[in-house]
């Protein structure tokens, strides 16, 4: 105390002044590291429980396609069903339940792959006016789409070779939209499609 005796008012006052700031810096010094890790850990939950978050879309890959199919004849449950669009005529007909036991499973190519608007027609044993899936009871007419390597041999101007092409096109390339896509296939010009054009469907 006496050596704050020795300095008059105006000392005195500027001395309080300087130990107040030194005071203050020695405060702040300490407690702003504290604060920016408490803004710094703040900012981070807010990053990682924010609703912000791009959140991934489901890519086409993941998609699924559904197609319906008609199933007739000697099957458990005759009717119209859902199935993948890479979905083959056996699982069609175990969606209806199966085959009766007098059912012809010989006419049937159980490997095929199904169609949007595809019927089957399961016939029964000694049945001979309708196979299943490439030729339709309504028509006659050989799909193009679901005909097999002997099945498209029966058409007229088609060998081997060709039927093998058209299987290929159409496992490249999906089903085939219009029957006139058959011209797109090498070895089947103008010439070789009219005389095929009214022998063959797409359905």
């Amino acid at each position: 105390m006496k050596y704050l005796k020795a300095f008059n008012t105006r000392e005195k006052v500027l001395l309080s002044i300087i130990l107040l700031a030194v005071g203050m810096a020695v405060f702040f010094y300490f407690d702003l590291p504290k604060g920016e890790e408490a803004q710094f850990v703040f900012e981070e939950e807010v990053e990682e429980g924010g609703e912000d978050k791009e959140v991934p879309l489901p890519t086409q890959e993941n998609e699924v396609t559904i197609v319906l199919v008609d199933v007739k004849g000697a099957v458990v449950a005759p009717g119209v069903y859902e199935v993948s669009a890479n979905g083959r005529v056996k699982d069609v007909i175990e969606k209806a339940g199966g085959f009766l036991e007098e059912a012809d499973q010989a006419q049937l190519n159980l490997a095929t792959k199904v169609i949007d608007e595809m019927m089957i027609y399961v016939p029964l044993k000694g049945e001979t006016t309708v196979t299943a899936g490439s030729v339709t009871a309504e028509s006659g007419l050989v799909s193009i789409n679901t005909a097999d390597l002997i099945e498209l041999q029966e058409l007229p101007g088609i060998g081997p070779a060709k039927a093998e092409a058209i299987i290929q096109y159409r496992e490249e390339n999906g089903p085939f939209s219009a029957s006139e896509d058959l011209q797109n296939i090498s070895g089947i010009g103008e010439k070789t499609y009219e005389k095929l054009k009214d022998l063959i469907t797409v359905q």
